[in-house]
């Protein structure tokens, strides 16, 4: 078996985040939002954060929902074709707290990357491009 990506995550959220993910992902990260009108009209159980052309989050409203334990979950990484000063100035611009910085080996390196939490407290590793790009 030969994979060639990770093509999404799914998460569950709390029943009523859509708007606090909508705040964070879209208005805060910058990702586009599908998927809502069909999440809004019942035909999904989920609405998606695109990520990439080839990759999503897919949050998942739940009332049963649980913040992420530290036993259970550690971080959803996602490289951006930004250095590390362009990320922090972005997220400072937008509000969001960075909890770490750090320099990680990912699947493509080792690579300067900040940690944030999102709403509901799962926490994602914004890496920089491996080459400063």
């Amino acid at each position: 078996m030969d994979a060639t990506a990770i093509d999404h995550v799914n998460l569950r959220i709390p029943a009523d985040g859509l708007d606090a993910a909508v705040g964070f992902y879209r208005d805060a990260l910058g990702f586009d939002i599908e998927n809502r009108d069909l999440f809004e009209s019942g035909e999904k159980p989920f609405f998606s954060v695109r990520l990439t052309p080839a990759s999503v989050i897919h949050l998942r409203p739940a009332e049963d929902f649980e913040p992420p334990a530290e036993t259970a979950f550690d971080h959803v990484a996602i490289e951006f074709a930004h250095d590390i000063d362009e990320l922090r100035d972005h997220l400072e611009a937008a509000g969001v707290e960075i909890d770490r910085q750090l320099e990680p080996l990912g699947a493509t390196g080792v690579a300067p990357a900040v940690y944030v939490t999102d709403p509901f407290g799962y926490t994602l590793e914004l890496k920089a491009a491996p080459d400063g790009d």
